[in-house]
Order: C-alpha cells, then structure tokens, then sequence
C-alpha cells in the first residue's frame, strides 16, 4: 500500500539537518573520526546521506559514526543512524539512536514518527501509539502518521479512536481497499453505522474482481462472521491467483473458524510456502494441530512461530498447555512466564501462570496472578488484538 513506501529514509533527519548541522567538535566517541570528518563533518554527513539513499548502509554507518565522534550534538548524525539500523532490522539499535536524537532535536516529529515506525514494523502496537499520536498532534495533516496510528489503535482494539482518526483521511485513501477494510470494520465496532455503510458501499463499488479485492471482501465476511461467504471469496482469489500473499491465510481461519481442521492445517501450510516467515501461519499451525490432538506437531509448530516472533504469546500459551496436559508443570510454567514478560497486559497469560502456580504449590504467588487477571473471567480474558488476524495490512509496499 502507498501510505507504507518508505520510511523516511533519512528525512526525519534532513529535518533538522538546518537546525542542527555536525560542528566538528574534537571529542572522543562512538568513533575515531578520521581527519575529513574532524576538519569537515557536514562534508562527511553529506557523504553518509547520500551512502544511505543509495543503500550502502556499511559506508552510511561509518560516516554518521565519525560525525558523531566528531560532534557528539549531531543529532541529524544520530537520527540516519537510527535509519540505518531500522533498514537491517536492528531494532534495538535504531531505537537508542532515534531515542539519542530526539533529545537533540525534540521538535523534528519525523525523528518520532520513525521511533513510532520501529515499534509497528515488530508489531508492538501499543508502543508505536505515543510516538504517532505526538506526531499526529504536531503535523495532524500528516497521511502517514495518521493512518499508521488509525492502524496501531484498529489492532488495539480502540474501534472509536481508529475511526475518528482514520475518518479525516477518507478524500485520500476511499479509493484503497485496505483503508476501506479496516474502516468499515473500526465503524462498525464503534457503532457508527453511517460511516460503515459509507466505506463498505464504496468497497464493493471498487469491485473489478481482482485477487485482491475478493481478499479483502472475503475479510469483511469474515469479521461478520459469514463463513461460508468469506470462503467463497478467499477460493475465488487463490483460484485466481494460488501465489496471492495471506490468502490460504485467510482460507485457513476460515476452516478454522468451521472446526474444519484438516482444510485449515492444509491451507496454513499452503501460505507458509508463500510467506515462510509469518509467524502467524505457526501459531495457527499449532491451534489446529492441538485441535487434532496432535501435540508433536502442534509443539513443533508454536516453536516455529517463536524461531520467527519470540513475542509470540498465544504460541508460548499454546507451549504452556501442552506442557500442563502432559503434567510437565515447570515446563509449563517456563512457558506461561514468558508470556506474561512478552505482554504483561495480557490477563489470559496471567491465568494461566497462577493456575500453573497453585499446581505447584506457590499459593501466594498463584493469588496475585489470578487477581491479575480478568475479574470473573475464568479464560484470563483476551488479547488486545482484531478479533480477525489481518497480517495484510502490515506489509510494506514494494
């Protein structure tokens, strides 16, 4: 999707390039840097930018590195960096550079938007809104940021807030399928019945029958809960398409959704083929193969779910029942513990761990635990997520 092409690049720190240009302090630092960058350091940023626009990120990193140990207030230095480490993945490390330079520079909302940014790309969605509702505050005529955090409060399960936020961008984007998807679905969460039937009419006048677009009305039939229409469309679109991304996803909820677990397990492992690294297609892999009473399988696949996403919770909750079933309860709790770090919010992780903890006999602790969880909700109560996984919509556009 458009909205998604790019991550600034090194934008966020262009910004405030004017306001905080590299001024050749000779300090020691997170580099030696060499005679260039201690006589000339916006000579060496400029080298580093344009290294990073064209991708070499080995030469960018060395030189934002050397403006750095040569002026320790660069913060547009700091910021490409966190650019850098945000193109490789490097989660950690992009964050301490943005977090470094957004005390530099803490009016550039692009520095924010980007920390919003590497927070979404790990899917923790809840991390990502501070950042995004600041930006949105300062620039709220801003497309990205406003539809990023539209997205971050939709898998959030805030259906108001993702409607009032994604509302005002209804002239750009009414004519994209994702934006209409999702929508209709915050609208029709929040009881803004005038808006839904706005976004869905407009859906289905996009209809030209494409792959894509029976994917996304196949997902809205799906959030109704109409199974046999959502597969109608999710089979039209593999038939048309069997490589089309997320869609044997889809037709494996679907299955799943019908307890027809032979058919979800096939389609699951169908996408997996297309999308090898979506964890989800593992975690769900699991849920069916624990359905089928299968728990090798079902083990194997939550550990492959976790190898790809090691935050994973319902996959460590998954691990955690199997283990309490085969009465392994250390094992079990090892798993449900390490639920409980990955989303301390989550109350059903919370259940789990107590009740694993009265099997063991640590009562106290098992109490706390339990209070932790959902009052009168014997489930633990449930994930702050869409009640439809809608792995879809978080792929960048190419």
């Amino acid at each position: 999707m458009r909205l998604f092409a790019g991550l600034l690049l090194a934008a966020a720190a262009s910004a405030g390039a004017a306001q905080n240009q590299p001024a050749g302090k000779a300090q020691t630092g997170m580099a030696t840097p060499s005679s260039t960058a201690a006589r000339d350091p916006q000579r060496t940023f400029q080298r580093g930018q344009e290294a990073l626009n064209a991708g070499r990120l080995d030469e960018a990193e060395l030189a934002f590195r050397q403006v750095i140990a040569a002026d320790p207030q660069a913060g547009s230095a700091y910021a490409n960096l966190g650019v850098v480490y945000m193109r490789r993945k490097q989660w950690n490390k992009a964050l301490q550079m943005l977090r470094h330079a957004e005390r530099l520079m803490p009016q550039t909302a692009g520095i924010r938007l980007n920390i919003g940014l590497t927070y979404f790309r790990q899917n923790e969605f809840l991390q990502a809104i501070p950042p995004f509702e600041s930006v949105v505050h300062d620039t709220p005529d801003a497309e990205q940021p406003r539809y990023l955090l539209g997205l971050c409060y939709f898998f959030a399960e805030r259906w108001a807030d993702a409607t009032t936020t994604l509302e005002p961008l209804w002239a750009q984007e009414s004519a994209h399928l994702p934006y209409l998807y999702v929508l209709s679905n915050a609208a029709h969460r929040a009881g803004r019945k005038d808006l839904d039937d706005r976004a869905t009419s407009n859906l289905i006048k996009l209809g030209d029958g494409s792959p894509e677009y029976r994917l996304f009305v196949g997902k809205y039939y799906l959030n109704l809960e109409q199974y046999d229409q959502a597969l109608e469309e999710f089979q039209a679109a593999a038939e048309a398409n069997p490589n089309l991304p997320f869609v044997h996803f889809n037709l494996g909820l679907a299955h799943l959704k019908k307890q027809e677990y032979t058919q979800a397990r096939d389609e699951f492992l169908k996408d997996a083929t297309v999308e090898p690294d979506l964890a989800l297609n593992y975690e769900y892999l699991g849920e069916v193969y624990w359905l089928m009473n299968d728990d090798k399988n079902a083990e194997s696949s939550y550990r492959e779910a976790l190898h790809r996403d090691p935050r994973r919770v319902s996959s460590h909750l998954g691990l955690a029942r199997i283990y309490q079933q085969q009465k392994k309860y250390a094992a079990a709790l090892a798993e449900a513990e390490a639920a409980v770090k990955a989303d301390p919010e989550r109350s059903d992780a919370h259940y789990v761990r107590g009740q694993l903890l009265l099997r063991l006999g640590r009562k106290a602790e098992a109490k706390k635990e339990l209070e932790a969880a959902a009052p009168g909700d014997e489930s633990g109560g449930q994930a702050a997520q869409p009640t439809v996984p809608s792995p879809e919509l978080l792929q960048e556009s190419q």
